[in-house]
């Protein structure tokens, strides 16, 4: 086929060495320089070489859309690469639903991970795997120079959306017998069903709830629905959400996405909603608010994900931090719409001889009981609650994480400077004039 663009295919050939050239300077930063590995590693990642390489080791993996391991670590069975728009429509919600833009997954060897990063890399929108599946013209010549030898490397690393040998299940697998015909007596009435784990799709989810829960659109919009103020960003709950971990401490030997997902994977609940009104009660005969705080369900749910995410030992990178600190500020979401609830109560409760809270603790759930005290008695009001709030919260969540992480004074002051961001943000000082 005719090369019908000469600058596409430098563009082409261009992002491939980008990519080699950036993973073989980050194995030879580890090296001293005299280590005569330097110049193995350098013929390794030779353009032809590499590619050559590569085309060898694509069948150790398979590009897969529905995967069995997810059903069962040890089945060993057929991995399918069903891409969303060659799937029938319908109503009900499925993997048909996320039309062109999908995230492919990838199972088999972890240790041959690297060539589907290489085919995953994008040019002008479209991943190299795509040009591959289409045959591309450009691509092949920025592979080689040979005709022959880039139609063998391409044809090698389409092949890696291919089902590996016959369509089988396994004893581990699930498989559901499904009538078909009209007599539930007869063997040959029923087709054996084999549910797989739909991939692409649970990624989708996961990205779609984590972005509810903790994106900073969402943020905002809980911010602002709390302030009864208006935002084009709806406000999505999902009430009794479960985690399912997958692959333990190894989730790359499940797939590829499930691997950046650490391993989680939400269920979402598959029951109706039992309401369950509870009247709100002062904070009476006890010195913190937050034995009342930790016991609630949603506060109990993010300090198991904080401390489960913390425990898997995440790479200390941008995006850990990030997805700590997210959990941290839901944390401190929850403590928000808890002063809330407590504030809608007659204001001074918390000058009951029996409401043992500190100072800055009744300022900041019963603000206007507070005032009032203050004016009769003649004093002014505290000017230190949000930071004295602060550092209780920050005790607070270093003893939950605690056992069986080792939580100090790094930690403390870190949690302490977000907490006190987001209480000084707050307008919760009460403006009643006496």
């Amino acid at each position: 086929m005719p090369i019908s663009n000469p600058q596409r295919v430098a563009e082409l050939r261009a992002v491939i060495t980008t990519f080699l050239t950036e993973r073989r300077d980050g194995k030879l930063e580890k090296l001293q320089p005299d280590d005569p590995k330097r110049a193995e590693l350098q013929q390794q990642f030779d353009f032809s070489t590499w590619i050559d390489d590569a085309a060898r080791r694509v069948v150790q993996i398979q590009a897969v859309t529905h995967s069995l391991k997810p059903i069962h670590p040890d089945a060993k069975g057929t991995n399918l690469y069903s891409p969303p728009l060659t799937l029938p429509t319908h109503s009900a919600v499925g993997s048909h639903s996320l039309g062109s833009d999908f995230a492919g997954d990838v199972v088999g060897n972890a240790a041959a991970l690297d060539v589907y990063k290489f085919l995953k890399l994008l040019h002008r929108g479209q991943t190299l795997l795509a040009l591959m599946l289409s045959q591309d013209a450009d691509l092949a010549a920025a592979l080689s120079d040979d005709p022959a030898q880039a139609e063998a490397w391409m044809a090698a690393f389409a092949g890696i959306t291919q089902p590996r040998g016959k369509p089988a299940s396994h004893s581990l697998a699930k498989q559901l017998y499904w009538l078909v015909g009209d007599d539930p007596l007869q063997d040959a009435d029923y087709h054996l069903l084999a549910p797989l784990y739909a991939s692409s799709l649970a990624h989708r989810v996961f990205e779609t709830i984590n972005d509810d829960r903790f994106g900073d659109a969402a943020k905002e919009a809980r911010q602002a629905k709390r302030a009864g103020e208006f935002s084009e960003r709806p406000v999505h709950e999902y009430p009794q959400l479960a985690v399912q971990k997958l692959g333990g401490t190894k989730p790359q030997n499940i797939s590829q996405l499930n691997s950046e997902r650490g391993g989680n994977n939400y269920l979402l609940a598959s029951m109706p909603p039992v309401w369950k009104s509870r009247d709100v009660t002062p904070l009476l005969r006890t010195d913190s608010m937050f034995h009342r705080f930790g016991r609630r369900l949603e506060v109990k749910t993010l300090v198991k994900a904080l401390l489960g995410f913390l425990k898997s030992d995440p790479r200390a990178n941008l995006e850990t931090r990030e997805r700590r600190d997210a959990l941290v500020e839901a944390l401190l979401d929850e403590l928000i719409l808890f002063a809330a609830a407590l504030r809608e109560l007659p204001p001074g409760w918390s000058q009951q001889a029996d409401c043992e809270l500190s100072l800055a603790e009744k300022h900041w759930l019963d603000p206007a009981g507070v005032e009032a005290a203050a004016h009769e008695a003649g004093r002014g009001l505290p000017t230190d609650s949000a930071e004295e709030l602060s550092k209780a919260f920050a005790r607070w969540l270093n003893h939950q994480l605690r056992d069986p992480l080792l939580m100090g004074d790094p930690e403390y002051q870190h949690w302490r400077k977000l907490a006190l961001e987001q209480l000084e943000a707050e307008d919760w000082e009460a403006s009643h004039a006496y």
